[in-house]
């Protein structure tokens, strides 16, 4: 009955949200992949392991279908700001992902993002069609071939020497607005040296805005920790003016309190409690009252990690751990 209701509220298959982001505002996701389909496999990713790394493009799911749902999407009204190419791997390895950002471009009021790590950047069609969008993030948490392996685990095929030179020829083409995540990660990439490797490659291809990143969500190595606000502090200054921590920007317009705008948030990755009762303006008491009936219905899961109290994607094969 659930399934069914859920069905009702949230009609879409390859679309999530739109859900409040700190940086892009009201976030529309797309998800180009089937889960989970990646060319990494991130020892930081909150959707987990990837069962197995691949390099092969295809045109699973359907173009059509996506922007099909983006059709029906439109007529609902609901404001956004960016439709963002993401979800539940990597959405380049798509070979029609530049067909979305052609639709958006051509048929919405919206702007469109590309969520990518950049390891596909070294194919010359894949960063013609990342240069249809008006935004495109990319990733550079390592500053060699051994530290890359270390962090994101690559298809053995990847070479970061070439995703580097791939960065650069993009963007001598991109006239657009290209931003870079990388995420610290205490014992691998957090020491001044380090980051200072990192920040000199990354000022190579000159992105126009630098984040950096750690473990606020339950990673997929459960090894990983977060690295504390005040030493992200210290290593962002080291990239100079374009770079700031993660989280230092000021939250987006409150959003209502719905179960459909609640299930959506959390549909693809978790988000603590304590962030959800942020975004939806109300207290964590409050947030979990709401949240506990749905995790007993099996419409969302609630979990604990490193003593944070996380809602997440249904996991019907698990028992919710509730607090």
């Amino acid at each position: 009955m659930h399934e069914c209701t859920d069905k009702l509220m949230n009609p879409f298959r390859y679309l999530f949200g739109p859900v409040p982001s700190r940086r892009y505002g009201r976030s529309l996701g797309v998800d180009l992949t089937v889960p989970k389909t990646c060319t990494l496999n991130c020892r930081f990713c909150q959707l987990g392991p990837t069962p197995q790394t691949t390099v092969t493009r295809s045109e699973a799911p359907p173009i059509d279908a996506v922007i099909g749902e983006l059709r029906q999407w439109l007529t609902t009204g609901q404001p956004a700001d960016f439709i963002t190419a993401s979800g539940s791997g990597e959405p380049t390895l798509h070979l029609r992902f530049g067909d979305l950002f052609r639709f958006v471009r051509a048929e919405t009021p919206c702007r469109s993002l590309l969520l990518s790590n950049g390891s596909l950047f070294t194919l010359p069609e894949v960063r013609r069609d990342a240069a249809l969008a008006d935004v495109v993030k990319v990733s550079l948490h390592a500053w060699d071939q051994a530290s890359f392996e270390r962090v994101v685990r690559p298809h053995p095929s990847l070479r970061f020497g070439a995703i580097l030179e791939g960065y650069l020829a993009f963007r001598q083409q991109f006239t657009g607005r290209l931003d870079l995540e990388v995420f610290i990660i205490p014992g691998i990439n957090d020491t001044d040296g380090q980051a200072q490797r990192i920040a000199e490659l990354a000022q190579s291809f000159k992105p126009d805005a630098i984040t950096l990143n750690t473990a606020v969500r339950p990673p997929a190595d459960s090894g990983i920790t977060a690295c504390p606000p005040g030493r992200l502090r210290a290593l962002a200054a080291l990239f100079g003016p374009a770079a700031h921590e993660g989280g230092t920007e000021p939250a987006t317009a409150p959003v209502e309190l719905t179960e459909p705008a609640l299930i959506a948030l959390v549909s693809r990755h978790p988000v603590s409690v304590r962030a959800l009762a942020a975004n939806f303006r109300t207290s964590e008491t409050g947030m979990r009252s709401v949240l506990e009936p749905l995790a007993r219905q099996h419409r969302l899961r609630l979990f604990s990690s490193q003593g944070t109290l996380f809602a997440g994607p249904p996991d019907t094969g698990a028992e919710e751990q509730q607090a």
